[in-house]
């Protein structure tokens, strides 16, 4: 803070210097940063459609080898006698018929016959690695289905309808090879072997992708990815572009990558997205040193572009600064500048000479007014009726005359407290300090009024270090005494409260005494509203808001009303712009 106030930057010739240089700064740096940016995302966009590619070309290889497994299980059917027979016999539209043509045409030798349902799991479901977990025998009006689970373990179903949705091809179930089956030359099947889409597209996890998804020719898609609605949604799109690569703009405004890839295979189109918001974090920390780089490197320039505009700036500052001070009536001491010799540093000697001239005649004014408020100040304290310290003596006399016990020699503990305490504290206390020359002043008047007055002090703690002058709470509890208090009432009570608000601190001073008289108290009122205290007769209550107001100037308010049964409220507002 210290730097600016005392740099070319309030001068305007330097400033628009500084600003243009900034601004020339400002904008190589974030060219250069947004062109480094750029290179360095760009750069993992294409590592990103190379996993893309690699995982493609990793799935569309299963399929390959998928397909080479099923034809050479057909190769292994056309030429194994045995194996056929028993496809022809799983072809029965009922599991017992299946099992009545093997027991059938089973061999009398010990050879046995083979099964085409354990052939399948052995030769194919455990070769393709679980791949193709649905194969299904049809004829031309239903279908025998052999169907594995995740365990690699079959169950079957004859005689399905060849319409029947289990037949359904989808993308979400999987790719069907459809190989056909000749029986004889009059009858001909056909075998559907399904490779399991959730099987072969799970290779993808196994790359850094952001999202991927499968769509075929209809529209249908196969999602690897958590997002499901947003990858659908941006695979349609990516999809309508017709174009293997480029960016696509969500919802949400954020930039979006993807890349398309064909199958040759089967029909389906590969998509891999990847977000750029995504992308970035991941990256966060290579961006976050390149900011950093490009950031000191900026502070640095501009740090030699002050250093050579400062010392030219300094002198024509510092005489703007002396002028400004001269014309607020600022003549505090300033640090003498280092002066150069020509007509700045001439110039700037003059101007502190003056204003140092000046500081001295207005100190000397001040002063004079100064000790004259304080003069005023002492004599508004001075007014506290003076009677009260001989009152309590005597009374503690009288006390100790009958009755010589132990609360006599409290009393007088008190108020000589209280005396020491009045005499030696500076006029300027704090809040807490003067509630306690108010509770030793209302513990001596226990002790004047036993059995008949009760005193309570529940102030906040953030009231207690606020600034104060000294002495004026007493004058209002001594009111009380004077005006309010009743010997013959068994239950006389004060009570003072502070509390802190949003705005203010609040002090309140009540008693259940005698209420005042409307008229008197509209009167009151308007004798402290006009600072004019020629005709009041309550001189306590008067000192007391001419020394707050004094105090506290403006920001400072005083308020005296009735309680709505019995005694009188008295508020003392301080506002926190004090």
């Amino acid at each position: 803070m210290k730097f600016w106030r005392s740099s070319f930057f309030h001068i305007k010739i330097y400033r628009n210097k500084f600003r243009a240089y900034l601004i020339f700064i400002l904008a190589i740096g974030l060219t250069l940063g947004t062109m480094t940016s750029a290179i360095l995302v760009n750069q993992w966009i294409g590592d990103a459609r190379i996993e893309a590619a690699n995982a493609f070309s990793r799935i569309e290889n299963n399929f390959q080898n998928d397909a080479d497994r099923i034809e050479a299980y057909m190769q292994r059917l056309y030429f194994n006698h045995d194996l056929m027979k028993d496809v022809r016999y799983f072809m029965s539209p009922s599991v017992e018929g299946y099992l009545t043509k093997r027991l059938e045409n089973s061999p009398y030798s010990s050879q046995s016959l083979l099964s085409f349902p354990e052939d399948i799991k052995t030769y194919l479901y455990s070769w393709a690695q679980g791949d193709i977990t649905q194969i299904s025998v049809h004829t031309k009006d239903y279908g025998n289905v052999i169907h594995f689970n995740s365990f690699g373990i079959p169950s079957f179903q004859f005689g399905v309808p060849n319409t029947d949705e289990i037949f359904d091809e989808s993308i979400q179930k999987g790719f069907v090879s459809r190989k056909k089956l000749n029986q004889s030359a009059t009858e001909a099947g056909e075998i559907r072997f399904q490779i399991s889409s959730k099987r072969i597209f799970s290779i993808a996890n196994n790359y850094q992708l952001g999202n991927a998804a499968v769509i075929n020719s209809t529209g249908e898609i196969f999602t690897i990815g958590n997002n499901e609605s947003m990858i659908k949604e941006i695979t349609q799109q990516a999809v309508v572009n017709n174009k293997n690569h480029g960016f696509i703009v969500n919802k949400g405004y954020i930039p979006i990558f993807f890349v398309t890839f064909s199958s040759t295979k089967y029909n389906y189109q590969f998509v891999s997205t990847v977000d750029l918001a995504a992308l970035i974090r991941q990256h966060s920390t290579v961006l976050l040193n390149i900011f950093m780089i490009v950031f000191t490197a900026m502070i640095c320039v501009l740090l030699l572009v002050v250093y050579n505009l400062r010392d030219d700036s300094r002198f024509l500052h510092r005489i703007i600064q002396s002028i400004k001070r001269a014309k607020t009536a600022d003549f505090t001491p300033n640090k003498p500048a280092r002066y150069r010799m020509n007509e700045y540093g001439m110039i700037a000697r003059e101007v502190d000479d003056m204003i140092h001239q000046l500081d001295k005649y207005i100190r000397n004014e001040y002063l004079l007014k100064l000790k004259q408020q304080e003069a005023e100040m002492k004599a508004l304290q001075h007014q506290i009726n003076p009677h009260f310290l001989y009152n309590t003596l005597e009374v503690i006399r009288s006390t100790a005359l009958v009755h010589q016990n132990e609360p006599t020699a409290d009393a007088i503990a008190t108020l000589g407290a209280l005396y020491r305490e009045i005499v030696k504290k500076e006029n300027i206390i704090s809040i807490g300090s003067e509630l306690e020359l108010l509770r030793k002043y209302l513990k001596i008047m226990e002790f004047k009024y036993p059995e008949h007055f009760f005193y309570q002090i529940d102030v906040e703690d953030s009231i207690l270090e606020l600034p104060t002058v000294k002495f004026w709470m007493q004058p209002l509890a001594e009111n009380f005494f004077v005006h309010g208090f009743n010997i013959n009432k068994e239950f006389n009570l004060f009570i003072v409260s502070g509390w802190e608000d949003e705005d203010y601190y609040r002090l309140d001073f009540i008693d259940n005494g005698v209420r005042i008289d409307e008229e008197r108290l509209t009167a009151i009122r308007r004798i402290l509203s006009s600072n004019n205290d020629h005709t009041t007769k309550s001189i306590g209550l008067y000192n007391v808001y001419a020394r707050l107001q004094f105090f506290y100037q403006e920001n400072f308010s005083i308020s005296i009303e009735n309680n709505d049964e019995a005694g009188v409220k008295i508020s003392v507002q301080i506002s926190k712009k004090r």
